[in-house]
């Protein structure tokens, strides 16, 4: 399974030379030096810890962070290229601890021989628990200097162990500019120039959605097209099939999502929210989950702001139910922009964290006397129920007896804004307050 990259000068031919078509073009046209490398010059600045190590010529263990084709396994070969040491590779996909070990046998050869060989791990996401804890003896004594490229958040998808003796990298989407300059070199090497407007080759850099890889791989697929006639937009639109977004609904595209939904509602942009909503379903998320996380949103950040919101939002997920997708989709659209549009106040969200903070600190303190029912005799004898009024026959329907433990000062944790419907209970409430502070006044 391990794989031995041990001519660290070769690369790529020069495009006189290349070999007709039996290789992919990614990989005929991997960078052969570090200033080949496109979209990723955040890394390679003067003062980033990288061109630190570089200059030293001895790499800190690295992990490698990014999506699909902007290019870590291509900085992992580069790398280990310019600080002149072995490159020993795995995949994390097909690999076990019997190729592990067996890359640390080979590695302590080269250690004998005083090399600092690099163990390259793509995917490194894939190893268990166990496999990356195989890691750490070797790379704590410095058997090996690893390398791991990872698409997940290391955070999330590596242990803490791991992670705390390596660098985390990160590398950038391809932006458009990276992508173009990706096209040409395509173009270079086919020996021709591909026939598309210069709104079509915008066009097959977005579809690329980042990924240099799979830009290539498009431009194989028009390759063989005839230089006539020069494809627009719509023409390419119709000769590519759509690629799907990159989501992945169990990873951290799908809680980076749906954190930038409920945020866009939060801040009142129905526009947004609309196109979030749109991203998780075009990428393939569950519509019930959206409808729940709606729900939470009417609950969370409206409340009583407006009431009917978190009606709505109970609606559109009952709609969606009966209708199914794709037509129950749009009463999850509609209530989005209600939301978004709603007005908002966590008021009732941050009272009920008061009150549960009370009830931990508090919460063997019994009721009152007098707001405790009496069914027996004896209980009526110590003097259950003693001293309740009865608010409904009390003026304005209001007592104004104390309801907290007798042994608790009266405590105040909701706050009600002056957005929608909240400035009227605003209202009541001061004047409900006004009329207990009399009412206490005068017993």
């Amino acid at each position: 399974m391990s794989d031995l990259f041990t001519d660290l000068e070769s690369g790529p031919p020069p495009p006189a030379a290349r070999e007709p078509g039996d290789r992919p073009l990614a990989d005929r046209l991997r960078p052969r030096t570090l200033a080949d490398l496109v979209g990723q010059d955040q890394l390679l600045k003067p003062e980033a810890p990288l061109s630190r190590m570089l200059q030293r010529r001895r790499l800190a263990s690295l992990i490698l962070w990014g999506p699909p084709g902007c290019g870590k396994t291509t900085l992992a070969r580069l790398l280990a290229k310019e600080v002149g040491e072995p490159l020993l590779a795995l995949s994390a996909v097909m690999a076990g601890v019997a190729d592990l070990r067996k890359s640390f046998e080979e590695a302590r050869k080269y250690r004998a021989r005083g090399r600092r060989p690099i163990l390259f791990i793509d995917e490194i996401h894939r190893f268990n628990r166990t496999q990356q804890d195989g890691l750490l003896h070797e790379v704590e004594d410095g058997t090996v200097t690893l390398i791991g490229a990872t698409t997940e958040n290391p955070s999330f998808a590596l242990t803490p162990a791991l992670v705390s003796r390596c660098h985390v990298l990160v590398l950038d989407r391809l932006p458009e500019t990276a992508l173009l300059t990706l096209l040409e070199r395509a173009e270079a090497a086919l020996g021709h120039a591909l026939p598309l407007d210069a709104a079509a080759r915008r066009r097959l850099a977005e579809l690329a959605d980042g990924d240099g890889r799979y830009l290539l791989n498009l431009v194989e697929t028009i390759a063989d097209l005839p230089p006539e006639p020069v494809l627009d937009p719509a023409a390419l639109a119709d000769l590519l099939q759509r690629r799907l977004p990159v989501y992945d609904k169990a990873q951290e595209a799908h809680y980076n999502l749906i954190s930038a939904l409920h945020k866009s509602i939060r801040g009142s942009d129905p526009d947004a929210a609309l196109y979030w909503l749109a991203r998780m379903l075009q990428g393939g998320e569950d519509p019930r989950y959206l409808a729940r996380r709606l729900v939470r949103m009417a609950i969370e950040d409206i409340g009583l702001a407006d009431p009917q919101a978190l009606v709505l939002a109970r609606a559109a997920a009952e709609t969606f139910e009966q209708l199914g997708s794709p037509e129950g989709e749009l009463a999850l659209a509609q209530v989005a922009i209600y939301l978004a549009l709603a007005p908002k106040s966590n008021a009732g969200y941050v009272a009920f964290k008061a009150a549960m903070r009370s009830a931990r600190e508090r919460g063997s303190l019994p009721p009152p006397m007098h707001i405790l029912n009496a069914p027996t005799g004896l209980m009526k004898q110590l003097g259950y129920g003693e001293g309740y009024a009865y608010d409904h026959d009390a003026p304005d329907r209001f007592s104004g007896q104390n309801y907290f433990p007798e042994a608790m000062a009266r405590e105040h944790y909701y706050v009600p804004t002056a957005e929608g419907f909240e400035a009227e209970l605003k209202a009541r409430g001061e004047r409900l307050a006004a009329l207990r502070e009399k009412r206490e006044a005068g017993r």
